[in-house]
């Protein structure tokens, strides 16, 4: 299907990026909107006992409550990214902010544990709805020779956020009412709303609806991601079973989806050599850093004896470095191949993961913080260039299913690395190296990922 016709000044706002200074009103609006979707994804994690021991809930009941939401997320990625492509990126974006919004004050009055999880299901689609087409307004924000910059601006607004959310939620539970947490941020969600005037203005596409396809994706998602937790959880046959479901309901839908011009399974991204293994690549590097963030407590609190507050300091040189090298990353992307920046950043961070599984039980703490800082060098430059690779790459017509595909790598990778790390707990290697040379494996298939494009990207080159 062809787009709606454009004027040709919205053509080259398209391709130069906003003019200044809405450019950088439309970054602080979308900066805002990220954070406090990130906050509230994480926030809730160090409230969970107080939450279970207030609405009479189970300790291992009341972790739906984050559960729930990256389940509800992950399913509607895709889906949202193929709507916001009918319905205009900034319009989904907002009416996405402005449901957030209203179900997180909603919050504040749940008294039971079942309208705390509806309500926090509807935040999550609403988050949903906004990071769904959130890269795709980045890269109309930014000019294409600064959209490395831009994703590494990104790239530091999620990682500060992420690391704020556990402090500021221990501080409300400790302070307040915990149902403050699921509130906190709403003030960024109006100020966000009110200047998102600033965003890319709406250019919605001619394109059918693709309701069966939509909801074929978020059920074989369901599947997948259900399956992994219910078999690390639960019941290991049964997981695998709703697993191997996923996996034939995938193929199913990856078949109807390659009759389609644009389909919502991006089946003509995943295509492309460069796109595809990039997409591959980011995968395997969220599985191997966030098996590196989940296991190393474990090694550190029970196999080394120190406390868990002094564990939480330890940890601090990975964000901190992350903060520091993943502008300068995307910044350097767009001066530099981000396959060669890649590339090194994956030999660095392999490197280091190897440093840390072969440290000894007596490192000292000087010598956990500098390795961990070193290995976060690496997946920092890693990071950034690669997704300017994914985004950028992408048909500007594709640019919301690019950065849904992305989001959703991130997510399933998590899951990924949660499932692995809990398999290797249970088989009594939490405390051993064992997790780190997994994700010293997961890392050198992102390095052959980004090997393997640069090749066939060479390749392509040569042979025209």
């Amino acid at each position: 299907m062809s787009s709606i016709a454009r004027p040709p000044q919205a053509d080259a706002v398209a391709e130069d990026g906003l003019p200044l200074p809405r450019r950088l009103w439309a970054i602080v609006a979308i900066s805002l909107g990220t954070s406090l979707l990130v906050i509230d994804g994480a926030i809730p994690t160090v409230a969970l006992p107080t939450i279970a021991r207030d609405l009479g809930v189970s300790s291992s009941i009341v972790t739906n409550i984050v559960t729930v939401y990256q389940l509800v997320l992950v399913m509607l990625l895709l889906p949202f990214s193929s709507l916001g492509d009918r319905l205009g990126h900034r319009t989904l974006y907002q009416y996405g902010q402005g449901l957030f919004m209203v179900a997180s004050g909603l919050c504040f009055f749940a008294d039971n544990f079942v309208v705390l999880l509806v309500l926090r299901s509807a935040q999550a689609v609403g988050a949903a709805m906004a990071l769904s087409v959130s890269s795709a307004m980045l890269r109309h924000i930014y000019p294409s020779t600064k959209l490395g910059t831009g994703l590494g601006v990104n790239s530091v607004i999620v990682a500060s956020s992420a690391a704020l959310a556990p402090t500021l939620g221990g501080y409300i539970v400790g302070h307040t009412d915990w149902h403050l947490v699921f509130v906190v941020a709403v003030p960024f969600a109006v100020v966000s709303l009110i200047l998102g005037r600033a965003l890319p203005d709406p250019e919605p596409l001619d394109r059918k609806s693709e309701v069966v396809s939509g909801v074929w994706s978020a059920l074989s998602m369901l599947l997948l991601v259900g399956g992994l937790l219910l078999g690390t959880h639960e019941s290991v046959a049964g997981g695998a079973l709703v697993f191997a479901m996923g996996v034939a309901s995938t193929a199913l839908l990856v078949r109807r989806e390659r009759q389609r011009a644009a389909p919502v399974l991006p089946v003509d991204l995943l295509a492309n050599p460069t796109l595809g293994l990039s997409a591959l690549a980011a995968m395997a590097c969220f599985v191997a850093s966030g098996s590196l963030l989940l296991s190393l407590p474990f090694r550190l609190e029970t196999g080394m004896g120190y406390d868990p507050q002094v564990v939480g300091t330890l940890l601090l040189p990975f964000p901190l470095t992350m903060l520091v090298v993943s502008p300068l990353a995307g910044w350097v992307s767009d001066r530099v191949a981000p396959t060669k920046l890649g590339v090194t950043g994956m030999g660095i961070a392999i490197t280091g993961l190897l440093l840390l599984a072969t440290m000894g039980d007596n490192p000292g703490m000087f010598g956990i913080c500098w390795r961990l800082s070193f290995t976060a060098l690496g997946f920092g430059l890693f990071f950034s260039p690669n997704s300017r690779l994914l985004i950028g790459r992408a048909p500007r017509d594709r640019a919301a299913a690019a950065g849904g595909l992305l989001s959703t790598s991130r997510l399933f990778g998590q899951t990924l690395a949660a499932v692995l790390v809990g398999i290797l707990l249970a088989a009594g290697f939490g405390q051993s190296p064992v997790p780190l040379y997994a994700a010293c494996a997961l890392a050198v298939v992102a390095a052959v990922c980004s090997l393997a494009r640069y090749r066939t990207a060479a390749i392509r080159r040569a042979a025209t």
